[in-house]
């Protein structure tokens, strides 16, 4: 076990290019990281990263080594995590990456039940609004939507990625009435910047017919929180463009309407994402299967659907 954790601190350090960033992938101190890399170098007689004060890069050899043992590294992990629930039970860390407001309002409520069917995993979950590499970042499992999956990841879905227009009853007796999108270039739009490249998307509207149009919004001003933009829009400061998820609550509420009601963003699908590989941990597979189950239960793949909201 010592020697897969080593060979895991080298696998992690190679992805992040660093002591330090692998340590926090792993949860542990830089020096514990290099610690472990430093043993395995020793045991297998070659050294495997250049060091500097500037740079930590491979050798040759640590370029093969990489290529030869990465694939298998998570195939051993679930093996092991298998392994510790042999008995029946999923156990285990469970690593999980979600959006912050979509985790707090949709999956920690379930985390009871969850855990009272499945006392012996730990739950290590990361609430964050960005798509994670999860092969990289070292987690068993994401739920996001609005991005290409990468190869080597198995998507579950859950729902569309739909987003709308929404705005406050106040302001919108404020602004006039909105017909059609070409009537936006009057109205203030309270936008939000996407995690990967920090700029505001010109994403496009589009209807039940088809039909595709700009959202031509004065960019009032910018968040990078979906959660901030719904509620700016209820202060009545303007017209927010927001994922379903985040929207629910406020329309369900009264709080915001619906803009346009007959057009929406469509991103894609809103799914569960974890890596592929031929022996899932017991912990990851029953913690899908129970996501899924619930979300079809409860319909919110239906609610999350602007073209029938």
């Amino acid at each position: 076990m010592e020697t897969l954790n080593s060979i895991e601190c080298f696998v992690r350090t190679a992805e992040a290019g660093s002591f330090s960033e692998a340590a926090r992938r792993l949860g542990l101190t830089s020096a514990a990281v290099g610690k472990n890399v430093a043993k395995l170098e020793t045991r297998v007689g070659v050294r495997l990263f250049h060091r500097s004060t500037r740079k930590l890069s491979l050798t040759e050899a640590g370029q093969n080594f990489l290529e030869e043992v990465r694939g298998g590294l998570s195939t051993i992990q679930g093996a092991v995590a298998n392994l510790a629930g042999a008995d029946g039970e999923p156990a285990g860390t469970l690593r999980v990456s979600m959006g912050t407001t979509f985790g707090l309002t949709y999956i920690v409520p379930l985390l009871d039940e969850f855990l009272r069917c499945h006392p012996r995993i730990t739950p290590d979950w990361h609430f964050d609004n960005r798509p994670v590499d999860l092969i990289a970042e070292n987690f068993d499992a994401a739920i996001g939507g609005g991005f290409d999956i990468p190869q080597g990841v198995v998507a579950r879905e859950l729902g569309p990625a739909h987003r709308v227009l929404l705005a406050s009853p106040a302001y919108l007796a404020r602004c006039g009435p909105i017909h059609s999108p070409a009537d936006l270039q009057a109205c203030d739009g309270i936008l939000v910047r996407s995690p990967q490249t920090g700029r505001v998307r010109p994403w496009s509207l589009r209807n039940r017919a088809g039909d595709q149009a700009p959202i031509a919004l004065r960019q009032r001003m910018t968040m990078s929180d979906p959660e901030a933009v719904c509620r700016i829009a209820e202060m009545g400061m303007g017209i927010a463009l927001a994922g379903m998820p985040h929207a629910l609550p406020f329309l369900e509420s009264g709080r915001l309407m619906r803009v346009l009601p007959g057009w929406h963003v469509d991103t894609g699908m809103l799914a569960l994402y974890f890596p592929a590989q031929r022996l899932l941990p017991a912990k990851t597979r029953v913690f899908v299967d129970f996501i899924i189950a619930r979300f079809r239960e409860d319909k919110l793949g239906q609610r999350f659907n602007a073209s029938s909201a």
